[in-house]
């Protein structure tokens, strides 16, 4: 018996979390209706890019690129340049912070500038999260987030991956800010090849999960999002709101199964 409960319960959960609350069953069932994200709107369009984006730009270009640059470079020479690349935008993470009215980030971002920019020699060395200066990460896509602006629609930009309309502005915005609005284009361009290989390089270990999933691009999607409310609240989002479920209706279901 306790076997047979154990198999019913999930099913019992799904009726009640779906009001399903007639015991008599309908004869006839409607069609399933089509899920439908509405994040998502685009997904028309999107779903060809990530097609684009994985299979080909990331199959044929990125990962052997990746791949050389993890053979080539050597491991503290890679974890320098990625240092360096992130040390430029401190300033944007100390100007996000303070319109965010979080002052102490916003001190911690300017102290790790100072000193990754000195003693770490140009942001080769973290000398900052040594002395528990740890990075803050503020961009302009959380400040919008906080003053209250909504994601929009997701977005599968070609050969930069997954966005939303509020990220993609927030990108821009960020890139203004000194010293990354001084660099010239073949500055930029190394900048944001550095950071595409590292980035990169952090998903060598997550393939295998990624090509597993039932539906790679949904699978994506959901990291970005549980991403980004992760950044935007600090580490600390909040939980969902667990459904109410009628504790009659379910003593009478349970008084059933038994």
């Amino acid at each position: 018996m306790r076997f047979y409960f154990s198999l019913m319960l999930p099913v019992a959960a799904l009726a009640l979390l779906s009001g399903c609350a007639n015991k008599a069953a309908p004869q006839q069932q409607a069609a399933a209706p089509v899920y439908q994200d509405v994040r998502d709107p685009l997904e028309t369009l999107n779903r060809p890019l990530w097609d684009f984006n994985y299979d080909i730009l990331d199959k044929y270009l990125l990962r052997p690129a990746t791949v050389g640059y993890m053979t080539v470079v050597p491991k503290p020479a890679r974890k320098g340049l990625v240092n360096a690349v992130n040390n430029l935008g401190e300033p944007a993470s100390f100007v996000n912070a303070s319109l965010q009215a979080k002052p102490s980030s916003a001190a911690v971002s300017a102290g790790r500038f100072l000193v990754n920019s000195t003693l770490g020699i140009f942001g080769l060395f973290d000398v900052a999260s040594k002395i528990g200066l740890a990075e803050q990460q503020e961009d302009f896509n959380q400040t919008m987030a906080v003053w209250g602006l909504g994601h929009g629609a997701f977005l599968m930009l070609p050969a930069l991956g997954p966005s939303t309309v509020r990220g993609t502005a927030g990108g821009v915005v960020d890139n203004l800010y000194f010293p990354l609005g001084l660099l010239n284009t073949p500055l930029s361009l190394t900048r944001a090849a550095i950071g595409a290989l590292d980035a990169r390089e952090q998903l060598m270990s997550l393939e295998q999960m990624l090509d597993e999933s039932l539906d790679p691009y949904a699978f994506v999607k959901e990291s970005y999002f549980q991403r980004e409310l992760f950044k935007i609240h600090d580490g600390n989002p909040p939980q969902q709101q667990e459904p109410e479920v009628d504790e009659d209706l379910l003593e009478d279901l349970f008084d059933e199964l038994d």
